[in-house]
């Protein structure tokens, strides 16, 4: 069975007020700190790391094979963010953009300064959060033939994860304005078919050889190979505001990489659908969520989201059997039609709340597993 890793990134905000706060070195610091007992001896650790901003953490589950493990790992992670966030006096929120206005501060570092030098606005701009999926596969070859093979299915994994419709104070008209956002990278976005490896990293050596980007750490595919494990990994989702999505997106994902690589193993080519129309349903999914119409995967044609989401569930589904994650993929996706993405909870909560500051104070507790009076 695959292997699954999740990466989440959270906003650190103001507990009262709810705008963002640029305390992730103290945060940092405060969780190496406590991960120390006595002089020179480890007693544990902690997996929090920095982001682009000072404003945003990030932190990375183990590889696991069971869903019910990740589910853990994910809550004991925002657990531990929160816990290291009070010492600086903020706290985390799952949300994919700040709702308030900011206005972003770089990290520090060479390379943070870099890309603040290399891409201007494009970088302090860019307080975003993500939550990226890793699958395990077993060469570059199956790998990348997984790439080639998962293209169309992506937007529907935006749509659904969709959690940031406000942006600098205002709403967006946007379900996922973060990924809007993100995509003002150039190495971000769809990608053609590769058909080996050894295209991959053709194209991938050519692209960073250009001096626009600083290293194959910056190719910003919607999905790519990593650099440092040997797994896919899909970076089209927002973060979520329910912990229990993420895990759904990720036995979405793990299923997607073993259907591609069951059709690769069975001589079937991957669609060739061209990457314009991929850029099309990436917008639609932004901007619709699960409101309005989305492109079907096979057809590139508007459809319900509710046509979209069941496409993917029966495309994948065999996959979900043979890894016993059917009936959570089933619950899962009942959940999200009934409760809502997290665009949609937080639309209704400035409806309930009246303000946007307000939004992320209840968007905060949501994120440590506070429950959701709406549901």
């Amino acid at each position: 069975m695959r292997s699954v890793g999740v990466e989440e990134e959270l906003l650190l905000v103001d507990a009262r007020s709810g705008f963002p706060q640029a305390v992730a070195g103290a945060v940092l610091a405060a969780a190496e700190r406590q991960a120390w007992e006595g002089p020179g001896e480890v007693t544990s650790s902690h997996h929090l790391e920095k982001e682009l901003q000072k404003e945003q953490l990030e932190f990375a589950t183990k590889p696991v094979t069971r869903m019910g493990e990740l589910q853990e790992e994910i809550r004991r992670r925002r657990h531990e963010a929160a816990r290291h966030a009070a010492t600086a006096g903020a706290v985390v929120a799952a949300i994919a953009t700040s709702p308030l206005p900011v206005r972003p501060l770089l990290n520090v570092g060479k390379r943070y300064k870099w890309m603040g030098e290399q891409f201007g606005l494009t970088a302090q701009e860019q307080l975003t959060c993500g939550c990226h999926v890793h699958v395990a596969v077993e060469s570059d070859e199956e790998g990348v033939a997984v790439l080639d093979r998962i293209r169309p299915w992506l937007s529907v994994l935006t749509a659904m994860s969709a959690n940031s419709p406000f942006w600098q104070g205002q709403d967006s008209g946007y379900a996922s304005y973060r990924s809007r956002v993100w995509n003002r990278w150039p190495s971000a976005g769809p990608v053609d078919v590769f058909g080996s490896a050894d295209r991959y990293h053709e194209q991938v050596t050519a692209m960073v050889d250009t001096g626009v980007l600083r290293d194959r750490g910056m190719i910003y595919f919607d999905a790519r190979l990593s650099a440092v494990y040997p797994t896919v990994e899909i970076r089209v989702a927002d973060v979520c505001l329910d912990p229990a999505t993420p895990v759904l997106l990720a036995a979405l994902a793990r299923g997607l990489v073993e259907t591609a690589a069951r059709a690769w193993r069975d001589g079937r080519p991957p669609a060739r659908i061209g990457t314009s129309l991929l850029r099309l349903a990436s917008w639609r999914a932004g901007r619709s969520g699960l409101d309005g119409p989305l492109l079907h995967p096979e057809t590139m044609r508007e459809t319900s989201p509710v046509a979209a989401v069941g496409a993917l569930y029966q495309h994948v589904r065999a996959a979900l059997v043979d890894h016993d994650d059917d009936e959570l993929v089933r619950e899962g996706i009942a959940k999200l039609e009934r409760r809502g993405n997290g665009a949609q909870t937080q639309r209704r909560l400035l409806r309930d709340e009246g303000d946007l500051a307000r939004v992320v104070t209840r968007c905060a507790e949501l994120t440590t597993g506070g429950e959701d009076p709406q549901v």
